[in-house]
């Protein structure tokens, strides 16, 4: 495709050569000749005095030196529009479809004509798999649980028995969905018993779950992660938890049980949240910050406890200069 050609597609302006052909993407710094990158930071913006790539995706504000004269396109939204275009290049691809054997499918489970079973994948009794759903070798659907439309279960994923997974929902190798709470009681004894964990975990519409992250099923009722939330790799959410629409969870960030989060919050990582609070919207968590107490909407916090960015900065001020402070403090006795 000609850079001209790529400026209609997503309604940009070309400023330079617009017959360039254009044959892939790469990282600003690594692109070769054809490729096209792009700049959403201004403060990467000093590589297009070096980048070898054929054409550069900017802002319409973007000005800066541009002494090898490199193509420009200049779009509203530099991030957003590559964004775009990977996913029409992904869409443009082939789905998988069909059964691969071996795989077990219990009897009466109806696959759609349209979806993919890998071989080695186990679908359990009375299990559901929507349309257009592709289930990746070695996953693992339990009994009674729900797979919706258009879904990719990857490989090594574990989804326990009841559990419900809506539409358009993406699960990455090694997540595991209905996996017991952490759930005992001490005895006379000072043994611990288990708590029999008879809930489920429903996950709502175009969730996006990272590799290696645990959703545990409830004690009783039902785990909720809601509709479009992202949650990174490596992330524990426990049992009875209930998160909200559109949040985003940065890796190795846990959720103690009980919690409720609300909508379009920010986690970064490592995030503690402890166990029966209550998060409002809207809100961003500094990494690793720690999360003790209730926290109501519009919020930046950090640290531990966490505190308000601007108070954290002004501590973390004071706690470099403390020996010098004490230093000065002992000269005046």
């Amino acid at each position: 495709m000609t850079t001209g050609a790529l400026a209609s597609l997503i309604n940009g302006v070309v400023d330079g050569d617009s017959n360039l052909k254009l044959t892939g993407f790469a990282k600003i710094e690594e692109a070769a000749p054809g490729q096209i990158t792009f700049i959403a930071n201004p403060k990467y913006a000093h590589f297009i005095e070096s980048t070898k790539a054929s054409a550069v995706l900017v802002s319409t504000c973007f000005e800066h030196p541009n002494p090898q004269g490199v193509t420009l396109i200049k779009v509203e939204d530099p991030y957003a529009t590559l964004a775009e275009l990977l996913r029409m290049i992904q869409n443009s691809i082939p789905k998988k479809s069909g059964i691969e054997n071996p795989c077990f499918i219990a009897e009466g489970v109806e696959i759609p004509e349209d979806a993919y079973i890998g071989a080695f994948a186990y679908i359990g009794k009375g299990a559901v798999i929507g349309k257009g759903s592709q289930i990746y070798p070695q996953a693992y659907i339990g009994e009674g649980s729900e797979v919706g439309e258009n879904c990719i279960i990857y490989s090594g994923v574990k989804i326990y028995e009841g559990c419900k997974v809506g539409n358009g929902c993406i699960l990455h190798s090694g997540v595991v969905i209905g996996g017991d709470g952490f759930g005992f009681a001490p005895n006379p004894q000072g043994e611990y018993e288990k708590l029999p964990q008879t809930g489920i975990v429903v996950i709502e519409d175009n969730v996006e779950i990272g590799a290696n992250t645990t959703v545990d099923r409830a004690t009783f009722g039902c785990t909720r992660i809601g509709k479009g939330t992202k949650l990174d790799n490596l992330i524990m959410i426990a049992h009875n938890v209930e998160i909200g629409k559109n949040n985003v969870f940065a890796a190795q960030s846990g959720v103690a049980g009980s919690t409720k989060i609300g909508d379009s919050n920010r986690v970064g990582g490592q995030v503690g949240f402890s166990g029966h609070i209550t998060i409002g919207n809207g809100n961003e968590f500094g990494a690793q910050s720690g999360i003790p107490g209730n926290v109501g909407d519009g919020q930046r916090l950090m640290g531990y406890p966490a505190v308000d960015v601007r108070k954290f900065a002004r501590s973390a001020v004071y706690i470099n200069r403390l020996k010098e402070l004490f230093d000065e403090l002992n000269r005046k006795k």
